[in-house]
């Protein structure tokens, strides 16, 4: 997959202003860019797109704030690369709200690998990290990337075994906060031969909110991912759910049912997951799998003249169709007749102003 994008220094700092203003998540952010073409104009119209939807104020993040960021990426030897750039996961920019900009350290050019995700428990079981270390070496050995998410047990297993060939890490805080602290000599390792990948600012230490938003992550950033060794409530459930949500296969490596660390990853199984007995299961899966093709932020088209002939009426429409339930987009396009670019103009200056929230799907509620 090709670059599609080129940011120069001004407008990349643009892109991460606005993609860390209050307010402004990926699916708004992806909205201003279509409508405005570039981040500078986005933020420029900001203060008229909060008023007209009502709002009370923009706080803009400071402009110095995001130069400071990059600078401190850079001298980490890191870079922010925006959706569509070379270095930025090839398969993370086809999800529903991915990131307009991720940090990468390391080698940038493993992002447009073909990647495979496995996770599973931090208290591994000898026979569980042996069995992820040979998947993942295998993996790597057929030219594919492994992505873990740098933990404990499975995940570090996952690493070690693909270290050798393409490896990729995601973290749940800033590209150079390292946990666990015992993984550091692992992480250098794979910022020097693989790849490791943060949304989150340099020096950012994550809180437990966080974690899921990275299993989001490495599952959006694989076309299939391995679960092996896994608790009812554990993170790495969390990512197959991400992963299937995605449309990516899920596989699970069935445990005895007597080791509570097996009973989530064999509900998987249960549940429909594909069950992995050796990686060929993968391989084969991989061949018969379509790629990704749906790009929101690549492939949108830009917005119509129609959104200019947006009024109160129009405004009112949509505000009457909101409740604080949630209601699908098509919906709200459906009942309320208008045309789907003013729809979504309209819903765009009422998330500047705070006045609904928008879940990564697509679905609409009121605030307060």
């Amino acid at each position: 997959m090709s670059a599609t994008r080129q940011l120069d220094d001004t407008e990349r700092v643009s892109w991460l202003q606005l993609s860390r203003t209050e307010r402004i998540g990926p699916v708004t952010f992806n909205g201003l860019l279509q409508r405005y073409g570039t981040a500078s104009r986005a933020i420029e119209a900001l203060p008229g797109l909060n008023k007209a939807g009502g709002g009370r104020g923009v706080s803009l993040f400071p402009r110095k704030a995001a130069e400071e960021e990059i600078l401190k990426a850079e001298r980490l030897g890191a870079r922010f690369v925006a959706i569509g750039e070379n270095g930025y996961p090839a398969y993370l920019q086809h999800i529903q709200a991915a990131p307009p900009l991720v940090c990468i350290l390391g080698r940038r050019e493993l992002a447009a690998v073909d990647a495979v995700a496995i996770v599973g428990a931090r208290n591994a079981s000898a026979n569980g990290a042996r069995f992820a270390r040979m998947v993942a070496r295998a993996l790597a050995e057929a030219g594919l990337a492994v992505v873990s998410g740098l933990a404990r047990g499975i995940d570090t297993a996952a690493h070690e075994g693909s270290l050798a060939h393409a490896t990729l890490a995601v973290m749940a805080g800033g590209i150079d906060y390292i946990y666990p602290p015992e993984n550091e000599r692992l992480y250098h390792q794979i910022a020097e031969k693989g790849l490791v990948v943060s949304e989150m600012p340099p020096g950012f230490v994550p809180k437990a909110e966080h974690f899921p938003r990275r299993n989001r992550i490495i599952s959006g950033m694989a076309r299939a991912i391995v679960v092996v060794e896994a608790a009812m409530r554990s993170g790495s459930l969390i990512t197959a759910r991400y992963a299937a949500d995605q449309g990516r296969d899920v596989f699970a490596v069935p445990g005895s049912p007597l080791d509570p660390r097996c009973e989530g990853s064999n509900r998987l199984i249960r549940d429909g997951a594909l069950i992995l007995t050796s990686v060929d299961d993968v391989l084969e899966a991989l061949r018969a799998t379509a790629r990704p093709q749906r790009d929101a932020f690549l492939d949108a088209a830009p917005a119509s003249a129609a959104v200019n002939d947006i009024g109160g009426s129009e405004r009112q429409k949509v505000m009457g169709l909101l409740s604080h339930s949630e209601t699908e987009l098509d919906e709200i396009i459906r009942a309320s007749g208008l045309a789907p670019e003013q729809v979504a103009a309209v819903l765009l200056e009422l998330e500047i102003a705070g006045r609904v929230s928008r879940t990564p799907g697509g679905r609409i509620s009121l605030l307060g």
